[in-house]
């Protein structure tokens, strides 16, 4: 919801996007993991939603998540199937806000003195559930999801905010070499 003043029940949403990521695990032991999911970053479109439903995309932001998580592997090191549990910090970094010329309508700028926005850097909690599938030799294939309770705060230039509860859900099918 956008804070006064604005039109009664304004509200935004943040479309999500796809990009290809990589990622770095090492096996402290047979079970334990550490796990780094790598992303040059997303770009997630801001879109008026409610009451200023009609207006399309009032923003834009990047956002670059670090993620560490821990991870627990059942069964052997050797096991043909390896489902797994993890854990861990989320760092969310956002970065290049944009407004649109939608917002700055919306919230009583000029084209002079036009309405911005920035969002605020957050700490969130990702737990990932996955499975390791070997393939051959030292090749696997591993698939998970993830979720992140991620919540933050878009701020305007006008003093007006947009809390946001993001909680992305992440959804991965890679190729795996062990070494």
């Amino acid at each position: 919801d956008l804070t006064p003043p604005s039109f009664p029940g304004a509200k935004a949403g943040i479309r999500s996007d796809t990009q290809p990521t990589a990622g770095v695990t090492w096996m402290l032991t047979d079970a334990i993991a550490i796990d780094v999911p790598l992303a040059a970053g997303f770009k997630h479109d801001i879109l008026g939603e409610g009451a200023i439903a009609g207006v399309g995309k009032i923003g834009e932001v990047r956002a670059l998540p670090m993620t560490l998580l821990v991870q627990y592997r059942f069964r052997g090191a050797e096991a043909d199937f390896r489902p797994y549990v993890g854990l861990g910090p989320t760092y969310a970094k956002f970065y290049k806000a944009r407004s649109t010329a939608a917002l700055t309508a919306l919230t009583g700028g000029t084209p002079s003195n036009p309405t911005t926005l920035s969002m605020q850097s957050k700490w969130a909690l990702t737990a990932q559930l996955g499975l390791a599938v070997h393939l051959t030799g030292n090749w696997s294939l591993d698939a998970s999801v993830a979720k992140t309770a991620l919540k933050t705060r878009a701020t305007l230039s006008t003093g007006q905010t947009l809390d946001a509860k993001i909680d992305p859900w992440s959804y991965s099918l890679g190729i795996a070499y062990r070494f």
